[in-house]
């Protein structure tokens, strides 16, 4: 039998929104929640409506419901397809990746595999876009499959936030370490590790040190290969352009992304965020 071969991921992917219609990647938003409301990540709210609320309104964030996502795949499975690749935001940080696992346990007739990324944003988002690129290419679901799990160990992704407020808040990170990091007016580089939950990788003085930073480690990374590589801000456009401006003498990458980040995950971060993402072929 033929394969057709669905991919699904969710809306922290960070992915823009041509590319998700253009290459038909099924998604799951993510949920913003304000007293008395609830909005579908990107559907009904955007970033900036986020962080055009804060610091006075700062809304709570959850995964989609078992419902929705039992309903989102079972429609898959009524296009007709035959197998779907659900790649979803780190584990350690949401908990959309088992919500889907448990989901799909319950569908007949439709192989379904479930991949925790380990990481989030355009970092997850690269998965994603490579996982639909082997589809359109003909590869098998097996080998699609195999693929993704070559790249996951190789993309990396690092940013910077203007504030470690927020993510004190949400109870992402230390509170000591937070308070002493502002007192000092230290910015903290943070990443993720491998179990996909927050780390700070390195700390600068001050904002524009730590701008450098995030493009020295770029410039550190990405060598001789082909590249891939992502700018993201939440409610810092201006400074990502000037990111972009300065990345732009890298001769070996083959494809840059500009994005936003998902509301779900500025609300953990607050504006002024600034990442990159990247990867060697």
């Amino acid at each position: 039998m033929k394969e057709k071969i669905a991919l699904l991921t969710d809306s922290a992917c960070d992915i823009p929104q041509e590319l998700i219609k253009k290459l038909n990647i099924k998604m799951l938003p993510l949920k913003i929640i304000y007293p008395g409301k609830e909005y579908s990540d990107r559907v009904d709210i955007s970033p900036q409506d986020v962080y055009d609320k804060m610091p006075d309104e700062i809304p709570t964030t959850s995964m989609p419901c078992l419902g929705e996502i039992k309903s989102t795949i079972e429609k898959i499975k009524n296009e007709g397809f035959t197998h779907l690749l659900a790649v979803h935001i780190s584990s350690g940080l949401s908990g959309t990746f088992q919500a889907v696992q448990m989901a799909a346990n319950d569908i007949d007739n439709m192989i379904v595999k479930v991949i925790d990324t380990k990481t989030l944003s355009i970092a997850q988002g690269w998965m994603v876009l490579d996982a639909a690129k082997n589809i359109g290419r003909g590869l098998s679901f097996d080998k699609v499959v195999d693929q993704l799990y070559k790249l996951k160990p190789k993309v990396q992704v690092y940013y910077v936030l203007e504030t470690l407020e927020y993510l004190r808040r949400g109870g992402r990170i230390g509170k000591v370490a937070g308070m002493l990091g502002e007192f000092l007016h230290l910015k903290p580089i943070i990443s993720v590790d491998e179990e996909g939950k927050y780390y700070t990788y390195c700390k600068a003085r001050g904002r524009k040190k730590s701008i450098e930073r995030l493009i020295q480690i770029v410039e550190d990374n990405i060598k001789d290969k082909p590249a891939y590589l992502a700018v993201m801000h939440g409610g810092a456009r201006k400074e990502a352009e000037e990111i972009l401006a300065r990345l732009s003498h890298l001769a070996n990458v083959k494809e840059i992304i500009a994005s936003d980040i998902s509301p779900a995950l500025g609300v953990h971060t607050g504006p002024g965020l600034l990442g990159v993402s990247f990867y060697e072929v």
